[in-house]
């Protein structure tokens, strides 16, 4: 299988099944000598590991993070960093009636027919429980930006038809509540809005908002690889996920020329822009201010409403997915959206040193 591999520069392998003996990255790339050790990166992954709260499942994994290599004394080496997460929880008996049927909304058709065999315990590679690469290798990403100064603030924005409006957002809150919304109010709506659902053996969908601040300008380039486009492609890839907007993101289709540019100005003797509906990007590029970026996630599409579908003899039949779901991605997914962010930013970062001969000249110039 390809395309396990992100990056160009900082490069991040994912690789393990969601009922395999475990699951983890490979991290290549990462500049030697920073700080890290199995607690930084824990921190991310207690964020999303299960059993959380009612609105997760209830598979209990500790999701514990072993570095195997590419740290020595606290501190990266520059080789390669392996680092695996034990799966201790599965419970594939629970997968046992999907073995030769095609869920509705999963990848079980698509799999089968590409590589004529799939693994149905819990969608294998498929799986969501994919991302724990991701987010361990996107808690070493964030480790080297906040050397650089950068910070990402990741929340869940909306929960179905519950959304927290960019004027009320208190980020002292995202915390509080089990949701991650950045208003307490609006996490109890869409607390409520859940047990409707639940109620029902239904799910739903939500968006997720990752701002970062301190980039320099000038990340990303101006034609393929525009910071917009890797930031799409990041996040897109993130299972689920059915659109990325940056900045005023779709709502700009309805805007004016007159409304929507952004003007310049100059404050304290640097140039800034009056407003951010950008997103902070132009041309494909950093422009020095907040970086605003969102992605909204489907409804999760194992419920346990029955279901029509078909299986692979080509029978039409009805199903009703039994094991432990989230009746919604969205909260878990909050710190998914952080990482992935963070890799782009890293890559990017890093890929940003050579595009001026004075930059290059400096680094291997001696005082």
């Amino acid at each position: 299988m390809s395309g396990s591999t992100f990056g160009k520069l900082f490069r991040v392998t994912t690789w393990g099944e969601s009922h395999g003996a475990a699951i983890g990255a490979v991290v290549d790339g990462c500049p030697a000598g920073l700080s890290l050790c199995e607690a930084d990166i824990q921190e991310y992954l207690n964020r999303r590991k299960p059993g959380q709260s009612r609105y997760t499942t209830k598979r209990q994994e500790t999701d514990q993070a072993e570095i195997l290599s590419g740290v020595f004394e606290g501190k990266t080496t520059g080789t390669p960093i392996s680092i695996i997460v034990r799966n201790q929880d599965q419970r594939s008996r629970d997968y046992g009636n999907i073995a030769y049927t095609y869920r509705p909304g999963h990848a079980d058709y698509t799999f089968t027919q590409k590589y004529g065999f799939r693994d149905y315990r819990g969608g294998g590679r498929s799986s969501g429980r994919e991302t724990i690469g991701r987010v361990a290798a996107g808690a070493v990403a964030s480790l080297l930006l906040k050397e650089m100064g950068i910070s990402l603030t990741a929340y869940t924005k909306s929960v179905g038809p519950v959304t927290v409006p960019s004027d009320a957002y208190h980020f002292d809150e995202i915390t509080e509540n089990t949701l991650y919304m950045p208003n307490n109010q609006a996490a109890k709506e869409a607390a409520g809005h859940l047990d409707l659902l639940m109620k029902n053996q239904d799910s739903c969908g939500g968006t997720v908002e990752c701002m970062v601040d301190g980039l320099p300008v000038g990340l990303g380039e101006p034609v393929f690889d525009k910071l917009d486009a890797s930031l799409a492609k990041a996040l897109m890839s993130i299972g689920a996920v059915k659109a990325v907007e940056i900045g005023d993101g779709i709502s700009a289709a309805a805007s004016s020329g007159s409304r929507n540019n952004d003007a310049f100005a100059v404050r304290d003797d640097r140039i800034i822009k009056e407003t951010n509906h950008s997103g902070g990007t132009l041309g494909g590029m950093s422009d020095g201010s907040t970086l605003l970026v969102r992605a909204s996630f489907k409804p999760t599409p194992s419920i346990s409403q029955i279901q029509h579908t078909v299986t692979e003899e080509k029978e039409e039949t009805e199903l009703s997915i039994h094991g432990r779901h989230d009746p919604i991605i969205v909260p878990r997914a909050v710190v998914v959206v952080e990482a992935m962010t963070a890799l782009t930013i890293a890559d990017l970062l890093l890929e940003n040193m050579s595009s001026r001969l004075d930059k290059v000249k400096a680094y291997y110039t001696e005082d």
